[in-house]
Formats: structure tokens, C-alpha cells, sequence
């Protein structure tokens, strides 16, 4: 697949990134307030203003920092393609990849819609100053595999239109990453830092 099918009217940090930041949303539970973006063209092979490789740093209310990046192309990192992470003055959360799945490549579709683990780190010092909870690694190993993921969206969204569900949170919370997503390509594309 051409870069450029992937990037004729989205960067990568808008058409990926959107997914994560609501995460990031979901974790803090706090208003987003600045968002910061670089990104960088590797390649002619997209529409001219384009860019296929970008890196946003959202700061919330809280004190929480959420960042992620995103690329498209042969060029990407087989290391970096899937670290996440929002930090937060109780601690951090990570997907991370578990030490034994070496064999997973950029390019594996289903290794963007798994998360693999989850590292939970708590900021929470005892006395002696060590940390008073040990850092967590929940397994998710039993998650679906992309195919599966789109069929229980389906079956939601088919549950909703049978059973009239109130989806008005869903639909904030959509928009809201929307717009942080978009204020990063503004910011990548400006060189400024968007406030919210």
C-alpha cells in the first residue's frame, strides 16, 4: 500500500490519535487545556502539506500530561510504534508490549488494536520514601483481534439503534478528542501551541 492512500486528507495523529486521546480522556477524567504537536514529511509519497509522522502532548486541568505518536511508512520504528503513556500526579498508566512478543511488527494490523498489557505505576510514596505499591501489569491477552473489535463496535451500534440508547456521552467524548486531535495538527502545522 502507497502512503499517500493512507494520507489524502489525515495525518496520522488525527486518524490515530483520535482513539487514544480518548483514552487519555477516560484515564484522567480531567479537562484537556494545551496541546502540543510536531510532525515531519519522510517521504514524497503523499499530497503536497501533508506530513506522515507526528507527535502530540495534550496537558490537562490536573497537572496530567497524555502523549502519543503516529506514522505511516516503511520508515517507522519497529520499537516505538506502540508505547503510550499519561502521567498524572497519582502515577502513570502504559501499553506496553510484554518481553516475550518480539515477533510483533509494525505492520501487523492487529497489533494496533491490541493493547498486550497495561502498566499501572502509582506515584504514592510510603515513609521510607519507596514506592508504597508495587507497579501493576494487567494482562490483556484475552482482547479481540481486529475483525472481532469491529464486530462488537457493530453489535453496540446495533443494540443502540434497536434499544434507543442515550449515546450523548459517547458523542461528547468522540468530539471532544476530535477537536484535541485537530488543535495537534494545527499546532504541527503552525509550529504554536493550540489552548483549549
Amino acid at each position: 500500500m502507497r502512503i499517500s492512500a493512507c494520507c489524502q486528507s489525515l495525518s496520522p495523529i488525527v486518524d490515530c490519535g483520535v482513539h487514544y486521546v480518548d483514552v487519555m480522556c477516560q484515564i484522567t477524567k480531567a479537562r484537556p487545556v494545551q496541546v502540543h504537536g510536531v510532525g515531519t514529511r519522510l517521504t514524497e509519497d503523499m499530497p503536497d502539506g501533508m506530513y506522515n509522522y507526528g507527535h502530540l502532548h495534550v496537558t490537562f486541568d490536573d497537572g496530567s500530561v497524555g502523549w502519543y505518536e503516529a506514522g505511516w511508512g516503511p520508515m517507522m520504528s519497529e520499537t516505538a510504534y506502540f508505547v503510550k503513556d499519561v502521567i498524572g500526579p497519582k502515577g502513570s498508566v502504559s501499553i506496553v508490549m510484554a518481553e516475550t512478543v518480539g515477533e510483533i511488527r509494525s505492520d501487523d494490523i492487529n497489533a494496533h488494536t491490541k493493547t498486550n498489557q497495561i502498566l499501572l505505576h502509582h506515584a504514592a510514596l510510603a515513609d521510607d520514601g519507596s514506592f508504597a505499591k508495587a507497579d501493576e501489569r494487567i494482562s490483556t491477552t484475552d482482547e479481540p483481534d481486529h475483525d472481532a473489535l469491529c464486530e462488537r463496535e457493530q453489535r453496540f451500534l446495533l443494540r443502540a439503534i434497536r434499544d434507543d440508547l442515550d449515546l450523548t456521552d459517547h458523542m461528547n467524548d468522540a468530539v471532544r478528542s476530535l477537536r484535541i486531535v485537530l488543535a495537534a495538527d494545527e499546532a504541527v502545522r503552525t509550529g504554536r501551541v493550540i489552548s483549549l
